[in-house]
């Protein structure tokens, strides 16, 4: 198995989320109380078989992702005598949605985070996780990230971290060496002093939630409690983060992609409008449009509380709808296998969900192993339902975190949250 290139490299189930994330403006309708007319999913231990094919539903990055998953789906069907088909959503919510209301969803898609807790309540989802032979060998916090109320519903497909990715010829331009690369903020802010010269900006990165929360992490804080009880959003390691940051924006050696004209943090990067951005996986595929970039990806530097970063990801999710569910756990059991996820990883890129996998993906992609190394201390994103209408809100305010409160931000947000918490 070849080493990835920038060039075939496309971490899809982190693209995902983050245009999920990076919506702009004021979200509103944050609910005091969950619906009380939801239920939770079917029973784990009952699933339904019958001789029905089964219909895949997935939010595909391109022909790559497209053609990778309808090859496994393919070889699964040709070995069970289980008809399937998988249909590449042009919108994977809204396509989600109809298929739920209208009472035919797919059988399998492609299951977002910050819908789990809604599709749950409302009965849609079953519930399949702890029947899956390999459920131990999912990476625990991507266990967490699809559990919900105690059950674990889904099994994650795949995910991505957040990392520091340096462009080497600006560093050697200016006269940075290894022993520079940073570890702490403070080094992080020395060397994008050192690498803030003309049109280029040492640190360059999207100015949301699904970035910013990488200092979050790094200063202690999060914006929910581990356990999805208690909002955590105006903690002191919050408001210490969001200084840190917006010190930095302020003296012109941090900026957010939008302010220096790109629309996210890979394309300030390979357009040498930041010297350094900080992104997931998916940015070495994005990369294949400015080969002369060369970059080198590095673990974040540690802050106050040590090393942090977020992570992204999707699961397998089931309707509980599904008349062949029997069939739709094998064909999850083989899609998750670290074999097929590693082909996949080859295909279009994204990191597998399985630890039996480490290994070989790390000495498939020796110049990536930082992303991997990071879901040892990565935490997820709120997975509680009216969450995602919060981050579009915290998204909006941080857009103008250079001049703003980081205070007065982070209240409204704990607000926010405490309206839809415990």
């Amino acid at each position: 198995m070849k080493r990835h290139t920038a060039r075939t490299l496309l971490a899809t189930g982190g693209l995902a989320v983050v245009a999920a994330l990076t919506l702009t403006g004021c979200g509103q309708g944050f609910s005091e109380t969950p619906d009380p007319s939801g239920s939770a999913g079917g029973d784990a231990g009952s699933l339904t078989s019958s001789d029905d094919a089964l219909t895949i539903m997935i939010g595909s990055s391109g022909d790559a992702e497209t053609k990778a998953v309808q090859d496994a789906v393919a070889a699964w069907s040709a070995e069970s005598g289980v008809e399937a088909e998988v249909v590449a959503a042009t919108n994977l919510s809204e396509q989600l949605a109809q298929g739920f209301a209208a009472g035919s969803p797919p059988d399998l898609f492609y299951q977002s985070t910050d819908q789990l807790a809604a599709y749950a309540d409302n009965g849609s989802l079953q519930p399949y996780g702890d029947l899956l032979p390999n459920k131990d060998d999912f990476y625990e916090s991507l266990v967490a990230n699809f559990t919900y109320d105690g059950t674990f519903y889904c099994a994650p497909k795949d995910f991505s971290t957040l990392q520091l990715i340096i462009n080497q010829g600006l560093w050697e331009e200016a006269g940075l060496t290894e022993a520079d690369i940073p570890t702490t903020w403070e080094e992080l802010a020395s060397v994008a002093e050192k690498l803030t010269t003309g049109d280029t900006t040492g640190l360059v990165f999207g100015g949301e939630y699904a970035r910013i929360g990488a200092f979050m992490a790094q200063a202690g804080g999060r914006l929910v409690s581990e356990d999805g009880t208690t909002a955590e959003a105006n903690s002191d390691a919050n408001v210490e983060a969001l200084g840190y940051v917006q010190e930095h924006l302020k003296d012109g050696t941090f900026a957010y992609a939008a302010d220096v004209g790109a629309g996210w943090g890979g394309e300030a990067f390979g357009k040498e409008l930041g010297a350094m951005t900080i992104e997931g996986n998916w940015i070495t595929g994005a990369l294949g449009d400015y080969p002369d970039v060369e970059p080198l990806v590095v673990e974040l530097p540690a802050g106050p509380a040590g090393q942090g970063t977020l992570q992204f990801t999707n699961c397998w999710g089931m309707a509980a709808d599904s008349p062949n569910q029997q069939a739709a756990l094998e064909l999850v059991e083989y899609l998750t296998s670290a074999e097929q996820q590693l082909a996949f990883s080859e295909a279009f890129g994204p990191m597998p969900s399985v630890q039996s996998a480490a290994d070989q993906w790390k000495a498939d992609n020796p110049d990536l192993v930082a992303f991997l190394d990071g879901s040892a201390y990565a935490q997820g994103v709120p997975t509680n339902k009216g969450s995602a209408d919060v981050v579009t809100d915290f998204n909006a305010q941080l857009g103008s975190l250079k001049t703003g409160d980081p205070k007065a931000i982070l209240d409204s947000v704990q607000s926010n949250l405490e309206a839809i918490v415990g």
